[in-house]
């Protein structure tokens, strides 16, 4: 990060701060805006919501005037603003893609159709992409990074994020020659695959959050798109459906996450978790073929082996994304990407009975939750990716609460940029 900050400060220094560009006004962007304007090196200069006066507010609450404040309704006119001087806004994401001004494009709305269109119309005219998205990454992410890599732009989920932080514990401990057995995080509050906006919205008031993305947090299709977004990193896989979920402290955690023959949960090494206990940290475990590295290790107080934890205990979400823009935009790296093919994926399941002819309607919402399986087990069942889920897709057959969903038992959204794009993605990447 020292190196980092020095880059920064260098751009700060010549007058040439990155240009970056935000989709989405929500709470997340609101704190990296925010953030933004304490760093040095980094521009925030165009934001784009629906509503516009979202994207207002995101930048009166990091203390711009109004007055430095214009709303742009087309590419041309909100780089005349940027280079008059002001800050822009806009509705219309196509802004954000192609105005000259934006070095990197961040997307942070958590809609999968939104997402996969902004991360693709960017790459077209060669920005680099951040998704603080991590839907999007789990659903289209192998074409996206694809497309990136063909134009030489940088295409990467968050820093901060969970996904992210796991993935720079597992590079710190892989690249240091440990043998890494298992990634995982924590969950936040107990699991209740039928939870939806209404039972989450007395807390998303008190919280000052949404009821929708409270409820993919307790029915746990963000922890299981999390840990795709990892396992599709690193190639670790989910060692059941679903995962474990096994309670834990940090205190016991390499006992607990061990292979049965050890006395743990686990049938295998090589595998993504999330145990409730240890929330809001990320950790690896790890162990060494060296004798030598383990009789160091317990003189550093980190256990009698042979396997070790390595965790952080916290992550800062949209504040630390900027330091994902940076590394896109000075090194050409990305903070975490997916291989170039599915390890797993996030499948669709019924949370309640449906039935034939309904509506479904997305993530953390009233109809499917979000299950992590292998993508081998997923092509086995032909099971729908929760990110194709939208308001226009059908059920043609009923469906049991608890029960996969699978391709031929719906009608997709064809209008669905997402959808289309998945298309193109499975036949290009097996």
């Amino acid at each position: 990060m020292l190196n980092l900050n020095a880059h920064l400060e260098e751009l700060e220094e010549i007058g040439t701060p990155i240009g970056m560009g935000l989709v989405g006004a929500g709470q997340m962007g609101r704190g990296l805006v925010s953030q933004l304007f304490l760093m040095k090196g980094i521009k925030p200069c165009v934001v784009c919501d629906g509503v516009v006066e979202r994207a207002i507010e995101a930048y009166k609450f990091a203390g711009v005037d109004e007055d430095d404040i214009r709303v742009a309704e087309s590419a041309g006119e909100a780089q005349e603003a940027s280079e008059s001087g002001y800050y822009v806004v806009t509705p219309d994401v196509s802004v954000v893609a192609e105005m000259p001004a934006v070095d990197v494009v961040v997307e942070a709305t958590g809609v999968t159709n939104v997402g996969a269109l902004v991360a693709f119309n960017s790459i077209a005219n060669g920005k680099h992409v951040v998704l603080l998205n991590v839907e999007t990454d789990v659903t289209v992410g192998p074409i996206l990074k694809k497309l990136a890599d063909s134009a030489g732009v940088v295409y990467t989920a968050s820093a901060g994020d969970e996904p992210g932080v796991a993935k720079e514990l597992y590079d710190f401990a892989s690249g240091l020659g440990f043998e890494v057995l298992v990634i995982g995080k924590g969950k936040n509050n107990p699991l209740n695959r039928r939870a939806n906006p209404d039972t989450e919205r007395e807390r998303a008031a008190k919280e000052g959050a949404s009821p929708k993305m409270l409820a993919s947090f307790s029915d746990g299709t963000k922890t299981m798109v999390e840990m795709a977004a990892v396992s599709n990193a690193t190639g670790f896989l989910p060692d059941v459906p679903g995962m474990h979920g096994p309670e834990g402290t940090w205190a016991n955690l390499t006992q607990v996450l061990r292979l049965k023959s050890e006395g743990g949960v686990l049938n295998r090494y090589g595998v993504v978790e999330y145990v409730n206990g240890v929330a809001p940290g990320v950790f690896v475990i790890v162990t060494s073929p060296s004798d030598t590295i383990k009789a160091q290790m317990r003189y550093l107080k980190m256990g009698d082996g042979p396997n070790y934890l390595l965790y952080r205990p916290f992550h800062l979400t949209s504040l630390e994304t900027p330091v994902s823009v940076a590394r896109a935009y000075l090194y050409r790296e990305p903070t975490i990407a997916p291989l170039g093919r599915f390890c797993s994926e996030v499948v669709a399941v019924a949370k309640k009975d449906l039935r034939t002819g309904e509506r479904l309607d997305g993530i953390g919402m009233y109809s499917v939750y979000g299950l992590i399986m292998t993508a081998e087990e997923a092509r086995s069942k032909g099971a729908l990716p929760i990110g194709l889920v939208t308001d226009k897709v059908k059920m043609l057959r009923d469906a049991k609460e608890g029960e996969v969903i699978t391709y031929d038992a719906v009608e997709l959204d064809e209008s669905a940029f997402v959808t289309q794009l998945r298309k193109m993605q499975d036949q290009l990447i097996k």
